[in-house]
């Protein structure tokens, strides 16, 4: 383990942001195949409470969704996570001019990480995913207004946590590699969010969405 370490280190140092991208396209392909897997139980178990040892060997990976869901490591998470987090960590450290490492440096990293990547790369994903699976524009367009919020705020509960550590003990260099590591369950739980379809918990966010909106049109 040591020395493929290393390894990845010396790449790293010589081919920075190649190395990002084909670490982020391993990891988001290895996490499809965990997703798939989850996706597959929770199907199994709405099927029959008690699942038997038969439904799980009929699990087959789909090499397709794999190979989706790698390019959008390889294209998205790799090229533009690699870049967001040398540029957040330069921004924050001479043009705020707030000290590496201290509470406001890392809350100032963690609020502009969330309120702007977050979104970003749940929009890309979402409609990157639907588009990469046959759907229309405008059946993408009702998925990411049906998952998009769902999925924000749960994150949102999570991410916050995560970041935390990152920002504060994780050189910046391997702060993409943290993350991605973590995405291995970030991606199981958006490919269970999207199997839930129209679930009713989805449509409550929808619904209080809605009515923010109304209210806000009424006072203007």
């Amino acid at each position: 383990m040591s020395a493929l370490w290393k390894w990845y280190q010396r790449c790293l140092t010589v081919h920075p942001v190649k190395t990002q991208i084909v670490s982020s396209g391993f990891l988001w392909g290895l996490g499809d195949v965990a997703a798939q897997r989850v996706t597959h139980s929770t199907l199994s178990k709405l099927a029959d409470d008690t699942p038997t040892s038969d439904s799980d060997k009929d699990f087959k990976i789909n090499w397709r969704r794999v190979a989706v869901s790698s390019m959008f490591g390889f294209a998205f998470v790799g090229p533009v996570g690699h870049h967001w987090y040398e540029f957040l960590d330069k921004f924050i450290r001479h043009r705020l001019l707030m000290k590496p490492k201290s509470m406001k440096f890392v809350a100032a990293k963690v609020a502009a990480d969330g309120l702007i990547f977050g979104p970003l790369d749940l929009l890309v994903y979402f409609s990157y995913i639907g588009l990469a699976s046959g759907k229309s524009v405008a059946q993408v367009k009702e998925d990411v207004k049906r998952d998009f919020l769902p999925g924000f705020v749960v994150g949102g509960g999570i991410w916050p946590l995560v970041q935390v550590a990152n920002f504060r003990f994780v050189p910046v260099r391997y702060q993409l590699l943290y993350v991605n590591v973590f995405c291995l369950l970030d991606s199981s739980f958006l490919s269970w969010l999207q199997q839930q379809g129209d679930a009713s918990w989805k449509q409550w966010f929808t619904s209080v969405a809605s009515l923010e909106d109304h209210r806000s049109k009424d006072q203007g």
